[in-house]
């Protein structure tokens, strides 16, 4: 009887043993990852231009985007994203024709949260699904043929799909989709052309950001 106890103990100690190694693998993780991506910004615009009518157009762009996630749990993160990009702006088929509208720049900082799998079991792929808020910030625009063009900053929206590429225990490639739901009050100072004449406008951004690129966890 001793003997069997004995073994019972053993087996139970070491099962415990085995458990604690466990759950301190599942726990040592790294919580932290940086990311730099290249990223096509392709706004889907359009517009509702008072007095002259017509829409918009916006241009598309290419900027660098550095972003940090912190994960949470091994499947749960929070992800700041932060890239800023310039675009020539043009009011379109209106009844004064197409105007020129100079350039902007726009300030988007983004945080979504995600939520990771892993595609493989050796945990070399790993795709995410996030949605989450931005904070658009225009800034620096010039106003071409008109007097002066002001563009409202905005809250807005984000949702994101992407994977991870494991290259080692350290490094991966990224490749990442986001959507902005963003949406601005325009008005235009057009006084140049006639005198004391101001164009409001709502105008719809939307762009989708395309991006690729590497990682580091730490």
């Amino acid at each position: 009887m001793r003997k069997i106890l004995l073994t019972v103990l053993s087996v139970l100690a070491l099962n415990a043993m085995a458990q604690e190694k466990e759950d301190v693998k599942v726990n040592d993780f790294k919580k932290w990852q940086v990311r730099l991506r290249g990223v096509g910004v392709v706004p889907t615009e359009s517009a509702t231009i008072g007095v002259i009518g017509g829409d918009v157009n916006i241009s598309n762009s290419f900027i660098p985007e550095l972003d940090f996630t912190y994960f949470f749990t091994e499947h749960i993160a929070a992800e700041l994203i932060l890239g800023t990009t310039k675009h020539d702006v043009q009011a379109v088929e209106t009844a004064a024709g197409n105007v020129d509208l100079g350039s902007v720049w726009l300030l988007p900082p983004t945080l979504t949260a995600q939520y990771h799998f892993y595609a493989t079991n050796d945990k070399v792929l790993k795709p995410y699904i996030g949605a989450g808020v931005n904070y658009t910030i225009f800034y620096n625009s010039k106003s071409g043929a008109v007097a002066d063009v002001k563009y409202d900053n905005a809250l807005g929206y984000a949702a994101q799909v992407g994977f991870d590429l494991m290259l080692n225990d350290k490094f991966f490639i990224n490749v990442d989709a986001k959507r902005l739901f963003l949406n601005t009050d325009v008005t235009v100072d057009a006084s140049n052309l006639a005198p004391g004449l101001s164009i409001p406008s709502d105008v719809d951004i939307d762009p989708w950001l395309f991006g690729m690129g590497i990682g580091m966890k730490f």
